[in-house]
């Protein structure tokens, strides 16, 4: 009984903040024309046309876009109702086609809320590489509007513009991008600016058992990590946890393709064969332009 209460409850509040969300304004339509007939409404409101003539009255708008009419076309019978919602903002006039004068003749004003521009990025963590996401919606649901996507790399003074991407259906815009190191990214439509997200850039760790005892890693990034050390590591199967063994200094390396730079490092162990054997590259190293990276397992 207190869950079917709780539900109810939760049924009715529903229910209450949805028809607080949007209202139904009511034109009554008479001999002598509309009443009122002006009328001011919020966006994503309805209004509904009720006639009280003795006659078969029509309502036409002059302009279409944003208003969804039931029945359609609106022809109102004596005593019945037709209901039109309008979900963009403007002023749309209206008038009966089969009535002469400017009795039968009316204004809608449909307020709409400041225009927004929202931004979401996903993944917010990716390997060097790697890409991501970046999308949003324009609120006024423009079609074919020009949104710039600006990139501020880690390092650098100010944001710069990527690319400008077109909204599309519902005013929503998408792009992919490929981060070299930690980047923010943001969105910029006329006046309208969103917050700037980051997304984190993890090097790629490679390392390789090449002899007895003898290993190399690399690490791909978009800048050099010369100078930077790694943490080699074990597997303590009693402790059941990583272990650090040794640091390892990375050195520039004159392998990698812009805009990927590698460095490298040769080094030589004495962990038992047949252990599994790893090597991170820890934020203390790294700073604030990557994310922490781990590399591959492999066998001592």
């Amino acid at each position: 009984m207190r869950r079917y209460i709780l539900l109810a409850g939760i049924a009715v509040l529903a229910l209450t903040v949805g028809s607080a969300a949007a209202k139904t304004v009511t034109v009554t339509i008479t001999k002598n024309g509309y009443v009122p007939n002006s009328a001011t409404i919020a966006q994503g409101d309805t209004v509904q046309f009720t006639n009280s003539d003795t006659v078969v009255h029509q309502v036409t708008f002059k302009t279409t876009t944003g208003v969804t009419c039931t029945p359609n076309p609106l022809v109102v019978q004596p005593g019945s109702s037709g209901t039109c919602t309008f979900q963009t903002g403007g002023t749309y006039t209206y008038s009966d086609p089969n009535s002469k004068g400017n009795t039968f003749r009316g204004t809608i004003s449909v307020t709409a809320p400041p225009a927004s521009l929202s931004l979401t990025v996903n993944p917010l963590l990716v390997a060097y590489g790697g890409s991501s996401v970046v999308s949003g919606v324009l609120s006024t649901q423009q079609v074919g509007d020009s949104v710039d996507v600006l990139a501020q790399q880690c390092g650098a003074a100010t944001a710069t513009k990527l690319i400008t991407v077109q909204t599309t259906a519902g005013g929503a815009y998408t792009t992919t991008v490929k981060p070299l190191m930690n980047t923010a990214y943001s969105a910029k439509d006329k006046a309208l600016t969103t917050t700037s997200t980051t997304v984190r850039v993890r090097p790629i760790l490679r390392l390789t058992r090449v002899g007895s005892h003898r290993f190399t890693l690399r690490v791909s990034a978009g800048s050099s990590l010369g100078g930077k050390y790694a943490s080699f590591q074990r597997y303590n199967g009693t402790l059941r946890r990583w272990v650090a063994v040794k640091p390892v200094l990375l050195k520039a390396s004159s392998l990698g393709v812009a805009p990927t730079v590698i460095t490298s490092a040769s080094f030589r162990s004495t962990v038992p064969a047949r252990l599994r054997v790893r090597a991170t590259l820890p934020q203390a190293q790294l700073g604030s332009c990557y994310a922490p990276g781990t590399s591959n397992t492999t066998l001592s």
